[in-house]
């Protein structure tokens, strides 16, 4: 029998240490059920999911063939290891995402979530060019952006820029060469031009691409750092620069994956295809944890060799490749092509974009941010001079909750207010998410 939801409520706070929560401030919200876009507490009511269950969910919750795919797979085994073994459903997947993945990107390395996938490109770049012929092994530093986050594992906190995330662990891990996030106003307010994010980056690389072993960024949008948009050229400028100067690029899709920005790929909106590429949330579609780390024959071919030279690749995960995700992901694939779901969103983006620019003159909001199905509303002190509002006041959070007040579930980075819906997203949900998302900032701009 299922406790009530008071004495759940009491063990949650008891037992249950949340992410990114204050413990102390928790007050308990335990979701019961999801039916599409909506999720259920165990109290009845419901919430119109506007962040994706944390920007995961691409086609609803409780999806028929989603369920199906599970079920089917758990009815033949559930894990098997992937170390030295593997399993049909895996193997299929693998082949399906080298059939949509950039061109070349056929080498697929199954982990367990965003940050294994990133600490597995760190680390295949590192031994590359140890392996490499000939071999480069002063090639070990990396460059990264300022307010990017890579996730929470020790190799990915070392890339990460999102001071409130890593500053605490700094001691415990490496310093890339770091540049400042392409389209963020400096504090005169001015952003800097394309020629002069791309110059900023064309000097690191011609001073360290004898110590580099790679640009790590995320494409088109820098996502937990704020919603910062990128200018449009960037990444392809950024794809030139370490060819010419023979250094690896690692693209993290991550959150930007799986349609989020208008395409499968963010990456294929600039025809950029990287070294490596990192994938995981949308992975599966938000149902079971899963990452991969995709990659091209060059690098495959440095770790190959007899059993004695120990040129493999020693490092890996308990449920690398479990065939219970692979089989939602290889469902997941099916669902894009049948249901085209790609081809659904220029409407949805463009619908959006109009809730966009009304809520861009809301007293209280200093900027709108978009890229794709993907809405970041920056909530200021001072509207004519973005000056923001001291972090203690936690504008963005109180946002956020007084949203759920109508309704609907959005999460916020510091005080940016995103708005980040499953791709099923209906036109009338879209409108529901927006006209919450600005009740909560009309209630505390008051």
């Amino acid at each position: 029998m299922t406790p009530p939801p008071h004495e759940l409520a009491h063990w949650d706070r008891h037992h249950v240490w949340h992410a990114f929560t204050q413990m102390q401030e928790y007050e308990p919200l335990l979701i019961e059920r999801g039916d599409g876009c909506w999720l259920l507490d165990t109290d009845g009511n419901r919430y119109l999911d506007g962040s994706a269950s944390m920007w995961c969910n691409v086609h609803g919750h409780r999806h028929p063939r989603l369920d199906a795919a599970l079920a089917a797979q758990a009815a033949k085994v559930a894990h098997t290891t992937n170390l030295g073994l593997s399993n049909p459903t895996t193997v299929e997947f693998a082949r399906r995402l080298a059939g949509v993945a950039p061109p070349g990107l056929d080498r697929v390395f199954f982990s367990d979530d965003g940050s294994t996938a990133v600490e597995a490109a760190l680390k295949m770049a590192f031994q590359f060019w140890r392996q490499t012929e000939p071999a480069r092994p002063k090639k070990t530093r990396f460059v990264a952006i300022d307010e990017a986050y890579h996730g929470d594992t020790l190799g990915a906190v070392g890339v990460g820029g999102v001071d409130r995330f890593t500053a605490m662990f700094e001691p415990l891990t490496f310093a890339p060469i770091r540049l400042r996030p392409p389209g963020l106003p400096d504090a005169s307010g001015r952003v800097p031009s394309l020629d002069e994010s791309l110059a900023a980056l064309e000097t690191s690389l011609a001073a360290h691409a004898h110590e580099l072993a790679a640009v790590i960024m995320e494409p088109l949008v820098q996502m937990a750092g704020g919603i910062i948009v990128h200018p449009p050229g960037y990444l392809r400028g950024v794809r030139e620069l370490t060819r010419r100067h023979d250094v690896l690029l690692i693209l993290d899709e991550v959150a930007t994956g799986f349609g989020r920005t208008g395409t499968m790929f963010a990456c294929q909106q600039e025809d950029v295809a990287p070294d490596f590429l990192c994938l995981a949330k949308g992975l599966t579609a938000g149902y079971l944890p899963m990452a991969a780390t995709l990659t091209h024959g060059c690098i495959w071919d440095a770790f190959l060799g007899p059993h004695a030279e120990q040129r493999a690749f020693y490092h890996g995960h308990t449920y690398g490749g479990n065939p219970l995700a692979a089989a939602v992901g290889l469902a997941s694939l099916d669902l894009f092509r049948d249901e085209r779901v790609l081809e659904s969103l220029p409407a949805k983006i463009d619908r959006l974009a109009a809730h966009a620019t009304r809520l861009a003159d809301l007293d209280g909001v200093g900027g709108v941010r978009q890229c794709g199905l993907v809405l970041g509303i920056e909530l200021v002190a001072d509207k004519a001079t973005r000056r923001p509002h001291p972090w203690q006041e936690q504008r963005g959070r109180r946002a956020c909750a007084a949203a759920r007040r109508h309704g609907v579930l959005l999460r916020p980075l510091g005080d940016v207010v995103v708005i980040m819906p499953p791709l099923s997203v209906t036109d009338a949900e879209l409108d529901k998410l927006a006209a919450a998302a600005e009740a909560g900032i009309r209630a505390v701009s008051r």
